[in-house]
Formats: structure tokens, sequence, C-alpha cells
């Protein structure tokens, strides 16, 4: 159950967006009491009757847009109109002002009432009536003092924004009581001035939108564009129109009736130079997409280009001699000396310790051959051959030598080899008898 009680602040929040959401732009007439103002140059005051009292906060630059605050005192009966808005930390409300007149002057305020209930009756609002505004003007149709600030704030802004379209000053009176009859006829001659531009087939001459303009002020400063007839005319206008009058809190009938209301006159030259700013930007930003792509495709070329130049053949021709240059120092004898008397040095150790080597073969072989003359004339000392030059013999049957009469009795019907220094002699022994 707790869950679906809402808080303070929640109440507080559903409170203030419903009264701010359904009480903007209200007017309230009363009396001024509890005056004040800040160093900041905010003022705050109460405005009341018999039954009721209403804070009210007119800040700064409200207040330099209402001189007359500086006159009021307290007792003085006013009217004001703005905005509802709550203070949440307080749980209270109060009235933004944006303008404030004496109540004698309140007469303005419900003839302009009137008026406006009257022509959105008879469907001068209505928005199925209203022309779109071109979003690329090329010509651009002024209505306003010529001078004034409203049209130099203009043409400044659209100048800083756009150099794609002109602007045809129809000057005419905006304040006063010969203002609406001036501004009619302004707007009647550039009417005539596109038609007549349109028969005669030069549509470059054509107007694309029409700017009432001027700048800020209290309802009798601005109530030029109050005028019925002025509604009617700009209602009827083949041109789509733009209502510029004062600033952000002014209204007018103009702002109703206009087929595009803007705050100021420098809004209305936001709002026309919009689409040029986007395209111009659009193709600032190609423009330098384009650049960086064709500087790459250069640099691409370039780099290919240096590659095949006779400049870089030549230069990579230098470096291979270079390199040739730098291994033929290494092959340079005069320079290597140093290596190639080690390396001879280490060829001649090498053949000494062969020479050596083959000195000891040599003598170790004649030492053998000297031992083996030795063991040769001892074997022929030995030899039984060398015995029988001296007038011995042996005799041998067969391949054993016999050493003694004994075994040669013992033999019979036998061959007997005598062996001599010059040969051998065969005698054969016959059986025994």
């Amino acid at each position: 159950m707790t869950n679906k009680v809402p808080s303070v602040s929640q109440l507080i929040t559903h409170i203030k967006n419903n009264l701010e959401s359904n009480y903007q732009n209200i007017s309230v007439t009363g009396e001024v009491s509890n005056l004040s103002s800040s160093g900041a140059g905010h003022w705050y005051f109460s405005l009341g009757d018999a039954n009721a009292l209403m804070n009210m906060a007119l800040f700064r630059g409200d207040a330099m847009r209402n001189p007359i605050i500086k006159n009021i005192k307290a007792g003085d009966k006013v009217i004001v109109s703005g905005s509802v808005s709550v203070y949440p930390k307080r749980g209270s409300f109060q009235l933004i002002v944006k303008r404030i007149v004496p109540a004698g002057k309140g007469d303005l305020q419900e003839q302009f009432e009137r008026l406006k209930k009257k022509l959105q009756a008879e469907g001068l609002f209505d928005m199925s009536s209203k022309i779109p505004i071109p979003s690329m003007p090329k010509k651009i149709g002024v209505i306003t003092a010529r001078g004034a600030a409203a049209l130099q704030d203009f043409l400044n802004v659209a100048a800083r924004r756009s150099d794609y379209h002109q602007v045809l000053l129809s000057p005419a009176l905006v304040q006063g009581d010969n203002a609406p009859a001036s501004i009619r006829k302004a707007l009647e001659k550039l009417i005539a001035y596109h038609l007549k531009a349109k028969e005669e087939g030069r549509t470059k001459d054509m107007l694309d939108v029409i700017v009432l303009t001027r700048g800020g002020g209290s309802m009798e400063d601005l109530w030029a564009f109050n005028d019925e007839a002025l509604a009617w005319d700009i209602y009827n206008c083949p041109i789509p129109t733009i209502s510029a009058v004062g600033h952000q809190v002014d209204f007018t009938i103009s702002d109703y009736v206009a087929d595009l209301r803007t705050e100021t006159p420098s809004a209305a030259a936001e709002v026309l130079t919009q689409k040029f700013l986007s395209i111009e930007t659009d193709l600032n930003r190609v423009r330098k997409d384009l650049k960086n792509a064709m500087d790459g495709q250069l640099r691409t070329r370039y780099e290919v280009l240096a590659e095949t130049s006779p400049l870089s053949f030549l230069q990579a021709l230098r470096s291979k001699i270079s390199e040739y240059k730098h291994d033929l120092e290494k092959l340079n004898l005069i320079k290597r000396k140093e290596q190639i008397l080690s390396l001879y040095e280490y060829s001649y150790e090498l053949d000494r310790i062969a020479q050596k080597l083959s000195r000891a073969i040599k003598e170790k072989v004649q030492v053998f051959k000297n031992r083996n003359l030795e063991f040769e004339k001892i074997l022929s000392a030995l030899n039984p051959r060398n015995v029988l030059t001296r007038g011995y013999a042996y005799t041998q049957i067969g391949d054993k030598v016999i050493g003694s009469a004994k075994e040669m009795n013992k033999l019979s019907n036998v061959d007997v080899d005598i062996h001599y220094a010059d040969g051998k002699v065969t005698l054969h022994k016959g059986a025994k008898a």
C-alpha cells in the first residue's frame, strides 16, 4: 500500500508539470504590493485583489524590456503577462512576468484578445491554410523601417551564413498611427513586383518569401502588427510570409496569421539560411574529403614515380656500387695484411710440423730396416742351407727331416732326399732283408 502513496517531491513534481504546461502566456490584473529589486537587476512583487494574492518575478532580461517597472509603486493596478512556475523546495508557485503595463492601458490587451478570437474563428490561423516556407530562398522580400536595427540584424546574420540569396527591402513605418497602412502598402508593392516578374517570365526575380520584422517594444510599439486589415493582407498573400516582430515574449496578430513566426529578426534569417548553411557545410566536408583523397593519390603516384625515375635508379646503382666497394675492401690484401700474415705463419707452422713428422717416420723406418738386417744376419747364420756350403748334408723323407741313423734304419722301401748346398739327390731305401 505504501508503495502507491507518492512522496512530497513526486507530488510537487506532478503539480509543477501540470501547472507549468497549462498556464503559459497568460495575463492577469491586480494591485502591486511587496515590491522589491535585487542587486542582480531582478524584481519581485505580489499582485492581488480583495480575495487573493500571488507572487510575481520579473527577471533582469525581461525587466530591461519593461523599463516601466521602475515607475511602478505599491498600490498601482497593473496587467502582467507570463507563465506560471513552481518552486519545489518551498512548494510554492509564482508567475514569471514577461510584460507589465499599467491597468489603464489594458484596453489594448482586451482589443488584442478580441481580434485574436475573431480572426481565429474566421480561419486565419488554421495550419491547413499556411504555405510552406521554402528551404532555399534566393529572393527575399523584407518589410521594416529603413535603417532599423532589426533590418541590420537580419542582413548581418543572413550574410554571415549564406551568399546565395538576395534581399529586396520594401521600407515601411513600423510604429505609430500611420504604420498599419504603411506596412500594407509595402506588402502590396512586394506582391505586385512578384506578380509582374511571374507574368513576364522573369522567374529569377520572383520572391520566394516575405519577412515582416521589427525590434521589440511595448504593446503600443508593436500595435501596427495587430491591424485586422493587415492580417487579411498577410492571409491572402500568394507568397510565403514570416512574422519576426519583437522578442521571444512578444506576440502580435501577424505572428498568428503568417505562415511562420520566429522570435526575432535574427531567428528569421537563421531559418531562411539554414539549408544553405547545411549544404555549404556538407560541401566543405566533401571538399576536404576529396582533397585528402587527392593528396593520398598524389602521394602514391609520387612514390611510384620516384621509384621509377632515373634519379632513383642512379641512387640504387650508387648504393649497389657502395656495397660492392665494401666487399672489395674486405678482400684488399694490403688492408688485410695482418690477417694474411697470420694465415701464412699458420701454413708455415703446418709445413714445419709435417717435415718434422716425415723425418721422424723416415728415421723410424730406418731403425726398423737396420733391425731387420740384424735379424736377417742371425737367421742367415741359423739357416741350415748355409751349413751345407761347408760340406754338410741332411736327409728328408717327404716333408720330414731325418735327424738320426736310428730313424733312418727304421724306414724301409722309401725315397730319401739328400740335400746338399748345390741341390738334392734322391735315393731309394729298399725293404729290410
